[in-house]
């Protein structure tokens, strides 16, 4: 069959690089793809905000399966345009989506079905939103009620942080998205993803993972769409799954059934692990970015048949095989990142980087231009390995990124600290 993934990061070069292993798949396509997608797929130049093009698009080419990886595509009810077309395509629908779409929706699931996470308020009025504060301690965290590229939650020191958050983000600072504000508590704990596939009935649980939201060395500064990961997390113990499970992915799953949004997809829980047990911080409704990375990277099975199977309501039937070595993925950002930074600024050594036993250069926010790679986006490339640990992981990606010239871009030093500090106790 012929298949269409939709997205242009690193996640979709994580997916592309999966499903192009696959001996079911005759021609992969990828729109609008980027500059490292090429080796797996055909990309395309394609208005992947406008339903009646790729719909137009896959009538054309035979497409019979689209996977949507962004999660702008899937809140807008991309997935629901394409089933009402007759083409199956993996990803929720819009109601379901609103899981990531609405911060708010996700909360108040909570509230209703009893689903441990962080105590919270709604406000769309600045006025009472500081009313509410003047109630709470620091730090407190200031969310942005819709989608906001990963960026849209601040972690308030202080009070007068908490106010300006407040103002910032009610006056425009992520746009429609912060039209309302979710102000929560400040959990204390190890952060976690976890991701399980589910038709809406039947739930498989994938790979954990573990990620550097924060752009800093020791997880300082401002939050990112991710600086790196690590699979397997080691805080996500065996018994940690499984209260994850009970407590969490289960009843979610139960609760929007009965909500009449059944999910199906991947459900990518962000996790705090508190001394209370696995609580929820957020819903994504896509695969992680960088975490796809990762979790592809020690996948060893045909990823193709789970998504379909997802998809199709048939995934009770499927099993998964991962390898047992670590993944790392450590990416390199455009200077200034996440604020302002230049774009179109070159890239050299990537095919020297390449040579490095057990890495794989994955591609975000780049362009071919030629014989030139250059750099579009905040998040630009994503240098994975596989490793026997994390620190031996963390060796062969780092001893990679020595190769790449770049001048214009940068990376943390110090992604999978937490798990290499364990590995240096044992």
């Amino acid at each position: 069959m012929n298949v269409l993934v939709i997205g242009s990061g690193g996640r979709e070069h994580a997916l592309c690089w999966a499903l192009g292993k696959s001996s079911q798949i005759g021609t992969l396509f990828c729109a609008p793809g980027n500059g490292g997608i090429a080796e797996f797929a055909q990309c395309i130049s394609l208005n992947t905000d406008d339903s009646d093009t790729v719909i137009e698009f896959c009538n054309s080419n035979d497409i019979s399966f689209v996977v949507v990886g962004p999660e702008a595509p899937l809140v807008a009810g991309l997935v629901d345009d394409l089933t009402a077309a007759g083409i199956a395509a993996f990803g929720p629908r819009k109601s379901a989506a609103a899981l990531e779409g609405s911060k708010g929706f996700m909360k108040d699931l909570c509230r209703d079905y009893n689903i441990p996470t962080a105590t919270y308020e709604r406000f769309s009025d600045a006025g009472k939103a500081k009313e509410y504060l003047k109630t709470q301690s620091t730090p407190i965290v200031i969310k942005a009620d819709g989608i906001a590229a990963g960026k849209g939650v601040i972690i308030a020191q202080s009070m007068a942080d908490a106010e300006k958050a407040v103002d910032e983000i009610l006056g425009g600072m992520f746009g429609n998205a912060g039209a309302e504000i979710v102000i929560e508590e400040f959990m204390q704990g190890e952060e976690a993803s976890f991701f399980v596939l589910t038709d809406g009935t039947h739930i498989l649980p994938l790979a954990t993972a573990q990620d550097h939201k924060r752009v800093g060395d020791g997880d300082t500064g401002p939050n990112t769409g991710g600086m790196g990961a690590y699979s397997p997390a080691p805080v996500m113990t065996d018994e940690m799954v499984e209260l994850t499970l009970e407590r969490i992915i289960r009843p979610t799953v139960k609760a929007m059934a009965e909500q009449g949004c059944p999910y199906t997809g991947v459900l990518y829980a962000g996790l705090m692990i508190t001394a209370e047990g696995p609580k929820l911080i957020e819903y994504n409704v896509r695969f992680g970015d960088p975490e796809a990375q990762v979790l592809m990277a020690r996948l060893k099975s045909d990823l193709l048949p789970a998504l379909l199977a997802t998809t199709n309501g048939q995934l009770s039937d499927i099993t998964l095989d991962w390898a047992d070595d670590v993944a790392m993925v450590v990416v390199m950002a455009a200077n200034g990142y996440p604020s302002s930074y230049k774009k179109n600024t070159e890239i050299k050594g990537l095919d020297k980087a390449a040579t490095h036993d057990d890495v794989y250069v994955l591609h975000a926010g780049t362009k071919r231009d030629g014989e030139k790679i250059l750099a579009t986006g905040g998040r630009v490339l994503g240098i994975t390995s596989l490793g026997s640990t994390v620190t031996d992981a963390a060796g062969k990606a780092y001893a990679a990124i020595k190769d790449i010239e770049w001048p214009d871009g940068f990376c943390r030093s110090d992604i999978g600290w937490r798990a290499i500090e364990r590995e240096k106790q044992k």
